[in-house]
């Protein structure tokens, strides 16, 4: 148990010889160790060094933003919050103290593969082509599905995305995963921000956004879809980058009892946490809210997403059943 030490300093191992003195003798870890006891017995009587006493302090800061994200972030995240305080510590010191106290970052799921089958289709070309860095905002936006277990059965939602900030512009939630979940979560994006015509719409090729009513409220309001290739992902990476957030950062780590409460949640993430709060790397750590609210002039330039050169036809999709007063 003590070989992860033997190669370490000599604080580190009167250290180790401190926390497993009831476990062993001292003389036999002062033997194994290669220390004397005096110098371990000199240790104990020491003063804290000024650095250690500055690790401290620091250590409660940590703790304090660690917290203060719902135990969510790690690191590199907690040494922006540091350095917005004015500490000029490095992440490499962070991440030390973060691994002794046993602070880490929310991980994940693990992978599945899954085999592919059923004849390749197409309803849009993938005009976004991994455009992913847009120079102004809504001027693409990217929307997907994903589910949530409850103990009711499984919940599903819809979340619209704008590329420029990577801000939730619109989402929904349903007991089933048809047309009018996406289409309710569209709707309040377009309620929320009012896109001009040209607007591009990414979207995997699922039965929902294959749909008639999908395509014909696109054309309706001059918005230009495209489409990942099959079984392709990567092609929706901002999207999936989301979702992988929202189930690390909080569905992960909670079991729901009912739709209300999952959605519940869905709305403190999204709506009190990640657009006002979270920081988010693409943004240069900054919240999606606030590079919303920057003059272009002051944002990084990005490279703007590409266009569909076709042309669009209206149709009446007034509201066919669609259900009102989705969450904005």
């Amino acid at each position: 148990k003590s070989r992860r030490v033997l190669c370490q300093g000599v604080r580190a191992k009167y250290a180790f010889m401190k926390c497993h003195v009831d476990q062993f003798g001292l003389a036999a870890m002062c033997r194994v160790l290669s220390v004397h006891r005096s110098g371990y017995y000199a240790w104990l009587r020491g003063p804290i060094s000024p650095r250690e006493r500055d690790d401290q302090r620091l250590l409660g800061l940590i703790k304090h933003s660690w917290l203060e994200s719902g135990s969510v972030y790690g690191h590199r995240k907690i040494t922006s919050d540091l350095r917005e305080l004015g500490e000029t510590c490095s992440r490499h010191r962070v991440a030390r103290l973060m691994k002794n106290e046993g602070l880490r970052a929310m991980v994940g799921y693990g992978r599945r593969p899954r085999p592919l089958s059923g004849p390749v289709g197409s309803v849009a070309k993938n005009v976004l082509a991994r455009g992913f860095k847009v120079s102004e905002p809504n001027r693409a936006w990217v929307t997907d599905i994903t589910y949530i277990r409850t103990y009711d059965g499984f919940m599903y939602l819809a979340v619209v995305l704008d590329l420029f900030s990577r801000q939730v512009v619109g989402w929904a939630t349903r007991p089933t995963q048809h047309t009018d979940l996406v289409l309710q979560a569209l709707l309040a994006a377009v309620w929320r921000r009012k896109p001009a015509p040209g607007l591009l719409l990414h979207s995997d090729q699922g039965t929902q956004f294959t749909s008639e009513d999908w395509q014909c409220f696109l054309r309706e309001h001059d918005i230009v879809c495209s489409m990942s290739r099959r079984g392709n992902c990567h092609d929706n990476a901002a999207m999936e980058s989301f979702f992988q957030l929202l189930k690390r950062e909080r569905i992960k780590r909670r079991i729901y009892s009912n739709h209300d409460e999952a959605r519940a949640d869905v709305f403190q993430y999204i709506e009190m946490f990640y657009n006002p709060t979270r920081r988010h790397g693409s943004n240069g750590r900054i919240d999606p809210d606030k590079v919303g609210r920057r003059p272009l002039s002051v944002l990084q330039c990005r490279q703007p997403a590409g266009r569909s050169g076709q042309s669009v036809r209206h149709c009446s999709v007034a509201a066919r059943g669609l259900p009102g007063g989705g969450p904005a």
